[in-house]
């Protein structure tokens, strides 16, 4: 039986803003949802092996190779003209991990990491291979102290959800919009499934943030705050809620065009929900 593995598009040997304490984290290559306002839409999609980001490539660390696209990594200086010019919401700088690889990389760094989180694009696409790396490390002595996260957009379907489970110690799930016709306009996907994970992870114990979306006068969690606080009051005290403010770093298309979040417009979103909960709430620190 083959070793699991998986397609990789970054890696962040330290990270104090994807979860608890400092992490090493992992982000996949691949999303179910296509979002209008992603910051990262080069993780979506697979790369299609056209060619057209090969001639853009500076120092030649692209070239077609028997219809594919082959990235050289000792020639790439990670400017990224390549994922600028992607017309595919994809990347050709993508590298293939299995299991060890990945163990060994996180060994190198144990010492100085708190955890690890499994990011994207969207990670649980990749389930398999999260499931296999987090068994391997809550048996390994070495490691076996290191918590391990899943930053997810919540569309698992709850049996996914419980196989991966025992070896999971939280999860930061998005809420985009609370209408389900919004999320379908802003995701290209319902919300039903991500409402249903919020609950299940909640109920197993292995929710630790919930993440809102603030877009001015686009996304509509304001406008359905009784809702939204509903269902936030049914969680565990100590889930962390993170208001995200929509800015265009990153975005591209229709969404360049849309109002960025001020904090002033996030400070009142925060206060339809504060005085309504008691969960803590954590907002951006910095605005752009």
């Amino acid at each position: 039986m083959s070793e699991k593995s998986a397609l990789v598009s970054r890696i962040l040997n330290f990270s104090c803003v994807d979860g608890p304490g400092n992490r090493l984290v992992i982000f996949l290559q691949g999303c179910n949802f296509d979002c209008l306002n992603c910051h990262n839409p080069h993780t979506i999609n697979h790369c299609n092996h056209c060619g057209d980001c090969v001639d853009s490539c500076p120092t030649q660390a692209l070239a077609m190779t028997d219809n594919k696209v082959v990235w050289d990594e000792g020639l790439c200086t990670h400017c990224d003209k390549c994922i600028d010019i992607c017309g595919h919401k994809s990347s050709p700088k993508i590298k293939r991990y299995n299991v060890t690889q990945t163990l060994e990389l996180i060994r190198s760094q144990h010492f100085f990491i708190s955890g690890i989180t499994v990011s994207g694009g969207e990670a649980t696409l990749q389930l398999p291979f999260i499931i296999a790396l987090f068994s391997a490390i809550k048996a390994d002595r070495e490691l076996g102290h290191l918590t391990c996260f899943i930053d997810s957009n919540g569309y698992l379907p709850i049996h996914a959800w419980e196989k991966v489970a025992p070896v999971l110690d939280g999860v930061m799930l998005d809420l985009k919009s609370w209408q389900s016709e919004t999320h379908q306009w802003l995701t290209r996907r319902d919300n039903h499934r991500v409402i249903g994970s919020i609950r299940y992870l909640a109920s197993a114990k292995k929710l630790h943030e919930l993440r809102l979306l603030h877009i001015p006068g686009k996304s509509d969690l304001d406008g359905e705050i009784d809702e939204v606080v509903k269902l936030i009051r049914s969680l565990p005290a100590d889930v962390v809620v993170r208001l995200n403010a929509f800015q265009h770093h990153g975005v591209s298309g229709q969404a360049l065009e849309w109002e960025k979040c001020s904090e002033d417009e996030m400070n009142r979103f925060r206060s339809l929900i504060a005085d309504k909960i008691v969960q803590p709430i954590l907002t951006p620190a910095i605005y752009t």
